[in-house]
């Protein structure tokens, strides 16, 4: 027996926009949490769940109660999981971006399963702390921003570098953390959650007149375009004489489906001057099975460079 063209109207326009399709995908695979979700997509909790109820109101998303946390998972009802199982199964698995999420979204459930009382520390985030204090020696700033919280190694030395620091966690989840981290090492940062679609900062620092000493990116996992926009935001919140470290996992910056379009070295450094920014150092760092490249600029006095082709492979 068919369906009634109203319940499939219904369901293709809940799953007919993109991030609405990638998060289908997601809860497909696993029962993942709305901030599990929005680290997974790297967009806002607030946008994700508008996308979230859509689904849910649609009948293709059900609600998973779990402790004092709420999962979405693929509907039971046998029409609607067919209906999506269907749709899913005419994608192309291995695109670029489908592929970051799922990876995303591994890291994320990753995150939440550490033991309580300890914190997620590990010899890639020393070894990203080791290369901000060598662009940074001894020196003391007013005001650094750490944008992401994956690494507390990198937010500990802002802290304990700065008369005042701030920290940008990309959920609620991810904010407790970095602040029962600061509680534990008896450090200080004021740790806000990004809300609405202000890229990475968030209105209240972009909009808010806030410049900072230094500036530290971490795992911003955005590519192309967004990357560039990125960056361009991130020059505008330095002092001119301000510091940028920024780290970037090494696949956020390959073409799709793994082949190298561009070299990732010479594409993260045209990024870093299309923005504004000059590179003084950008080295790869690999540990505990991770690939990032880590860059340290300064704003350029001159403000963003426009590039018109690509730069030779570094």
């Amino acid at each position: 027996m068919g369906l009634p063209p109203a319940v499939l109207l219904k369901w293709l326009r809940a799953a007919g926009e993109p991030s609405r399709l990638r998060l289908l995908a997601l809860c497909a695979d696993a029962a993942l949490s709305v901030s599990d979700l929005a680290r997974a997509l790297k967009q806002s909790e607030p946008r994700v769940s508008r996308h979230l109820k859509i689904l849910s109101e649609s009948g293709l998303i059900e609600r998973q109660p779990q402790g004092q946390w709420v999962h979405y998972r693929l509907a039971a009802a046998p029409e609607a999981a067919s209906f999506a199982r269907g749709l899913l199964a005419q994608l192309d698995r291995r695109d670029a971006q489908l592929l970051r999420d799922a990876t995303n979204a591994r890291a994320a459930i990753a995150a939440d399963a550490q033991p309580a009382g300890h914190g997620t520390e590990s010899r890639l985030g020393r070894a990203l702390a080791e290369f901000v204090k060598a662009g940074a020696p001894g020196v003391v700033f007013d005001s650094v921003l750490v944008v992401g919280v994956t690494h507390p190694e990198l937010l500990e030395w802002a802290a304990r570098s700065a008369r005042q620091c701030t920290a940008l966690a990309p959920s609620r989840r991810a904010a407790q953390g970095a602040r029962a981290f600061a509680e534990r090492r008896g450090f200080t940062c004021r740790v806000l959650t990004a809300a609405g679609d202000d890229a990475r900062f968030g209105s209240e620092l972009l909009h808010g007149g806030a410049h900072f000493d230094a500036l530290l990116l971490d795992h911003p996992a955005d590519s192309g375009e967004a990357l560039g926009q990125m960056l361009a935001q991130a020059r505008g919140l330095l002092v001119l004489k301000g510091r940028l470290w920024m780290f970037e996992p090494y696949d956020s910056l390959e073409g799709s489906r793994g082949r190298v379009i561009e070299h990732p070295l010479a594409r993260l450094r045209r990024l870093l001057e299309g923005a504004g920014l000059h590179c003084e150092r950008l080295s790869p760092i690999e540990a505990d099975g991770e690939h990032v490249l880590a860059a340290f600029a300064r704003p350029l006095a001159e403000g963003p460079v426009l590039t018109t082709h690509a730069e030779g492979a570094a």
